[in-house]
């Protein structure tokens, strides 16, 4: 397809692809979608060749939330089954974290629910950050609290935070319809902040909360103009007992055209295959590698993932390799940039703000309360794939019944 020739070119230079290359891209048939996998592989294995980094994320603080995301199990209103639970003691996260760095992860991601952190809060998780370091030599650090106050990112840099986590989700235009109880611009001007400190950003979205190919067109884009380090892209887990637990709008192969899609507009960023894999890509997860160069092992901020040894079997099995504590993730001109360097030229024109925004698509860490507007079901969904939720797998949908915040062994 002169299409892909297009893509892969382009992505090998770092260029922007135009907004209808990456829709043509969203559009491609079933009978494409290897030729889609094999060419945005080819811009994958040329940034980052066939590692694959590990991230591991502690969920420090559980449900409780006074933000109203209409995705998030966590959220005020919340009627799903989660474990509920307040601040974890620095040494009990210390010790779920060393869980996730004996099973490979190099990257620590600490979420705790609720609009933003309280500078008590930043003493708090300062005292857990260094409380990891300390155990855990090399290991990078993630924060994703919430909604950032002035001079609360330059206090988690200074205790040794690495990176921080706030996800834009959803498209400008649609974000209204998602959350009532702070706006996309807030959302930014968080990303931001981080940045400013010297942070490395970490900002996704979420995929299958009833978005058209447009909305996925325009968050990515504008996390392209927003520069993060790293792009996490989640998939929703249709909680029950959240008012997005019958939007069932994705299929395996909706999926990797949106990973594909992802990976052409930002070719040189940690692409990392976040919440809900396990659920809408089952069996074609290995196909996903070829497209993201990271994952979560193990289980997520509320729900379970897929078991850690079986990560690791599928990254070896599929010919890719777990990434090194020792090995740069980033490729030398950015790492030679520093925190902050992202997916393409920065764009001033982007706003900014608000709170965190999980790793976990149905499980976030950012804030959560008041009436949410669900956005309407299958609104500009293609229709091959709103057929998928007639044969909706709600049986993958698992509560987290272990790790932090409980005495059982946590799955890494």
């Amino acid at each position: 397809m002169d299409l892909l020739s297009t893509l892969v070119d382009k992505g090998l230079r770092r260029e922007l692809p135009t907004r209808e290359e990456a829709l043509a891209v969203l559009a491609t048939s079933d009978d494409e979608l290897l030729d889609v996998v094999a060419a945005a592989g080819r811009v994958r294995r040329q940034w980052f060749g066939r590692r694959v980094k590990l991230n591991y994320l502690v969920n420090l603080k559980s449900g409780l939330c006074p933000e109203d995301c209409s995705y998030c199990s966590q959220r005020l209103g919340s009627e799903a089954g989660i474990l509920k639970y307040s601040w974890l003691k620095p040494e009990e996260a210390s010790r779920a974290a060393a869980a996730g760095v004996a099973g490979g992860a190099k990257r620590v991601c600490l979420v705790a629910s609720g609009r933003g952190p309280t500078d008590r809060d930043v003493d708090r998780v300062s005292r857990t950050i260094e409380a990891i370091k300390d155990e855990n030599e090399g290991v990078e650090v993630c924060a994703c609290l919430g909604l950032l106050s002035d001079g609360q990112a330059q206090r988690l840099r200074s205790a040794g935070a690495d990176a921080y986590n706030h996800n834009l989700n959803t498209s400008e235009a649609t974000y209204g319809d998602i959350t009532t109880t702070h706006t996309y611009a807030d959302r930014v001007e968080t990303v931001r902040q981080a940045q400013g400190a010297g942070l490395s950003a970490c900002s996704g979205l979420i995929a299958g909360m009833g978005e058209s190919d447009e909305d996925l067109v325009d968050v990515v884009f504008a996390l392209r103009q927003l520069d993060p380090d790293s792009v996490p892209v989640n998939f929703l887990i249709p909680f029950e007992g959240t008012p997005l637990a019958k939007e069932w709008n994705l299929t395996p192969q909706r999926c990797l055209r949106i990973l594909a899609m992802v990976r052409f507009v930002c070719p040189d960023v940690e692409v990392r295959l976040a919440g809900g894999r396990e659920v809408h890509l089952r069996s074609m997860q290995p196909l996903a590698l070829h497209l993201v160069n990271s994952i979560f092992l193990g289980d997520y901020l509320t729900s379970e993932g897929q078991a850690g040894q079986a990560d690791l079997d599928m990254i070896a099995d599929a010919g890719f390799e777990v990434e090194g504590a020792d090995t740069t993730t980033l490729p030398g001109h950015r790492a030679a940039a520093g925190a902050g360097a992202g997916c393409g030229e920065h764009d001033d024109s982007v706003a900014c703000g608000g709170c965190g925004g999980g790793a976990e698509a149905g499980g976030g860490c950012a804030p959560c309360g008041g009436p949410a507007v669900a956005v309407e079901a299958s609104a500009g969904v293609p229709p091959k794939e709103q057929a998928a939720a007639a044969s909706a797998r709600t049986d993958l949908v698992a509560v987290r019944r272990r790790g932090a915040g409980t005495d059982l062994a946590p799955n890494a």
